[in-house]
Parts: structure tokens; C-alpha cells; sequence
């Protein structure tokens, strides 16, 4: 079987097409423990605490967490449809649907299968929801799209004109508390970021496979901060598999959230909470920050596509809040990070980079601020990321990236950035050698 280095340039755009997983004989890794201050990298005694079932062996509260592992299952595509959307199914949409699953009042899982085609509009899954499934029902992931146009620059007044136009969303409906809390925000405040998403999940145990997730703002606006959500995911057991979300900033925040209250009105960055995260033969595209937030989320054979449509500047894959008292943010696993040809001929884009969520105000503080953990691990990287600055400043705060050395290392210690690597390979790890 052909490395992947060897895989054609057909071969990537079929999968950007698909979601489909490419398979390769992974060559071996040149990175060496402990690596470099701008490029750590684990010992394989170190490596070894940072497997799935390590970010999935626990629940509840951060402070007093539950030990009760979660080992996901794939998701069951072939199941009966308890409600179908589309022409001459149950529901004309999506949300339409998700209401129905949660007054049946029924507790089981519920599956609710999308006929292909595209279907604009926002989707809600509130906190108190039962157990859904949301199946594509054509034969890649690309027949079927959920979209919508939206930029976390806009005022609610556009917010609510774009997300509700003909009164999707009522009072009395499952999801209008969430609709409300970004529809209600001060006249003349943008909504930011947790309300621009095409896809919002708070509920527990959800799962969604073989469809596609686009946040349409892409290249209709300049290269300057517009975050535009595709899908966020705030809840605990979130399983996703076989997706393509499309965006360019923000496109995927797979988050820990909770019910929308006065005090904290988009439910969002409880600091006392474990979410778990599983996104499987998942193809994620951006050009900023596309992967974010503070869940415990592992990524498994997945594509992050970095492209140049929008922008020019280096992009940024992935951006973890972790709390600095939780050893565990985002774990990547046998997955692909590769480039447009622009990224790839500038190769110059940042696998990543902590983000200081809430510390703009006062810089980065040593034990209270978050600091992103991440470790990226048995990965291909291609042309178009840096060789030797792949960890970027972090958001927020623009702290420069140090990365911890000491042979005796904590590997917690916040004084040093959490981004690690172990046993990746290709062209954006070492140069290629010389013909």
C-alpha cells in the first residue's frame, strides 16, 4: 500500500468531497522526545497516558469527577427512522423533527434520517433532550447539507431575521430558550461567536454521522475576525462520525455547556464540567482557530484542511481552552492535517494554539488562566504547516508559545504551554530529504 505522501492530489479532493478516510502505510516518525522548546514532543512512556479511553474514563463535575468510562460504539446508520426529513418524509426540516423526537416524550434513543439534500436553517438540541441520532441518508456525506449564513459581527435584530424568519422558532418550542438567549442580547451588542452557529447541540449523548455542516459565510466576507460556527457541541457522550463541517474561523467548537441562564445566557464555558467529545472519519475545513473549545475531545482518522480562499496568512487549526486544574483537552489520533496549494507552497500554518479564553484583561495568569492542552499524536502533516514553529501565540493574550524541555518535566506545569506531539510524520514535520 502506497504512503501517503504518495496519495494523489485526486485522492484529496475525493475526500474533501466524501469524508471518506484515506488509508496509508505510515512511515517512521523522525520526532525524538523531548523535542524542542517550539516543538515538544512526548516520550513514548509519556505518550502512553494519552489514549482515548484516558479522556473518556470520566464524567460529571471537574472538581469531583465520576469514574465511569465511555467506550463509543460506531453509530448505527442502518437503524428504523423514527422521523424522516425531507420530501415525503415526516418533517420539511431538521429542527422540525428534533421538536417531534422530544414531545414523543419518549426516553430510548431516537433516530431521525435527512433525505438528501440541502436544508437552510438553524438547528437547536436543547440540554433536556433525550438521546437523538441525525443520519444522512445518501451515500456520502456531501448529499446531505444543513446550512446557514451567519457572522458573530451581526446584531441580534439580523440574528433573529436570519435564524427566524417565518417563526421557526416559538415560544413554547423545545429550543426557544436557546433561540431567545441570542435573540435578546442587547440591541446594539453583536451577537459573537456562541450564537453564530448553523448547529447548536447542549444536550447529552447526541450523535450525528454521514452529512454535512457549512457555515455559508465563508469567502463573502474580508480576511479580519468573522467567526462563523458551523456545529457547537456542548454536551457530555457527543458522538460524530463521517462529517464534513465547513467554515473558515470557528467553524467546529466542541465545547462543555449548560442550560442558558440570566447570569450566563448562551450556556456556554461552565468551569465545573466534563464534556466528552468522539469526531471519527470527520473532514474539518477553515483558516483560524476551526477546532476550539474546552471539551475532552479525541479525533480519530480525520482530515483538518487548512485553506487559502479567504486569506493568505498562516492558518490555525485548532485552539483548546483547557482549565489549567484539568490535565485533558483534545487528543488527535491518525489523522491527516494538510493544505490548499496556497498553504502549501507558503507552509507556513500553525497546527495550533492555546487559547486564553477570559484573560485579555489581565495576560495570561500562571495556574488561574486556562492553558490549552493538546496532544496530536501517529498524524500526518503536510507542506503546509511550519517545520519549526508549528505552535503559534495564543489567542487572546498573544502569549508566546514555550514549550517544556526539562527531562523531569511536569507535563501539567503552567508555566509552559500543553501542546505536544508523538510519532507524527510527513513533509510538515521534517524536510523532505534531499534527492
Amino acid at each position: 500500500m502506497k504512503s501517503f505522501a504518495a496519495t494523489t492530489a485526486a485522492s484529496f479532493l475525493m475526500l474533501a468531497l466524501t469524508g471518506c478516510s484515506l488509508m496509508s502505510q505510515k512511515p517512521v516518525s523522525p520526532q525524538i522526545a523531548p523535542g524542542t522548546v517550539s516543538r515538544p514532543v512526548l516520550s513514548a512512556a509519556e505518550a502512553a497516558a494519552f489514549t482515548p479511553a484516558h479522556y473518556f474514563a470520566r464524567r460529571g463535575a471537574l472538581s469531583a469527577p465520576i469514574a465511569e468510562p465511555w467506550a463509543p460504539q460506531p453509530i448505527d446508520t442502518a437503524a428504523p427512522a423514527d422521523f424522516v426529513v425531507g420530501k415525503g418524509g415526516t418533517h420539511a426540516t431538521v429542527q422540525q423533527a428534533v421538536n417531534a423526537a422530544i414531545r414523543s416524550g419518549k426516553k430510548e434513543r431516537q433516530f431521525i434520517k435527512v433525505l438528501p439534500g440541502t436544508y437552510t436553517g438553524a438547528v437547536y438540541v436543547p440540554i433536556d433532550a433525550p438521546a437523538i441520532s441525525i443520519i444522512g441518508g445518501g451515500r456520502k456525506p456531501a448529499d446531505v447539507n444543513l446550512e446557514l449564513k451567519l457572522d458573530a459581527l451581526v446584531l441580534p435584530a439580523e440574528y433573529v431575521q436570519t435564524v427566524n424568519p417565518s417563526g421557526q422558532f416559538k415560544e413554547g418550542d423545545p429550543a426557544w430558550a436557546m433561540f431567545r438567549s441570542c435573540a435578546d442580547l442587547p440591541a446594539a451588542k453583536k451577537i459573537d461567536t456562541p450564537c453564530a452557529t448553523v448547529m447548536w447541540v447542549q444536550a447529552d449523548g447526541f450523535q450525528m454521522a454521514n452529512l454535512t455542516v457549512t457555515n455559508t459565510l465563508l469567502d463573502t466576507v474580508n480576511a479580519d475576525t468573522h467567526q462563523a460556527v458551523a456545529l457547537r457541541s456542548d454536551g457530555d457522550r457527543a458522538q460524530f462520525e463521517k462529517l464534513r463541517l465547513i467554515g473558515r474561523q470557528d467553524t467546529f467548537l466542541v465545547n462543555v455547556g449548560e442550560a442558558p441562564t440570566i447570569p450566563n445566557k448562551n450556556g456556554t464555558y461552565p468551569t465545573d464540567k466534563i464534556a466528552r467529545a468522539y469526531v471519527k472519519d470527520c473532514y474539518i475545513e477553515g483558516d483560524t482557530d476551526f477546532v476550539f473549545g474546552r471539551a475532552n475531545a479525541v479525533f480519530d482518522n480525520c482530515e483538518f484542511r487548512v485553506v487559502a480562499s479567504r486569506r493568505d496568512k498562516p492558518a490555525i487549526v485548532l485552539a483548546p481552552d483547557t482549565l489549567p486544574n484539568s490535565s485533558l483537552g483534545f487528543l488527535v489520533i491518525n489523522s491527516r492535517f494538510t493544505g490548499d496549494a496556497v498553504q502549501q507552497k507558503a507552509g507556513h500554518s500553525f497546527i495550533g494554539r492555546s487559547w486564553d479564553q477570559g484573560a485579555g484583561g489581565t495576560g495570561y495568569l500562571i495556574g488561574k488562566s486556562p492553558n490549552g492542552q493538546l496532544v496530536v499524536r501517529d498524524s500526518y502533516i503536510d507542506a503546509s504547516f511550519s517545520v519549526a514553529t508549528p505552535w503559534d501565540r495564543a489567542a487572546t493574550t498573544n502569549r508566546m508559545h514555550t514549550g517544556n524541555v526539562d527531562p523531569a518535566r511536569n507535563l501539567d506545569d503552567p508555566a509552559f504551554n500543553r501542546l505536544w506531539e508523538f510519532n507524527n510524520y510527513g513533509p510538515g514535520v521534517s524536510p523532505a530529504p534531499a534527492k
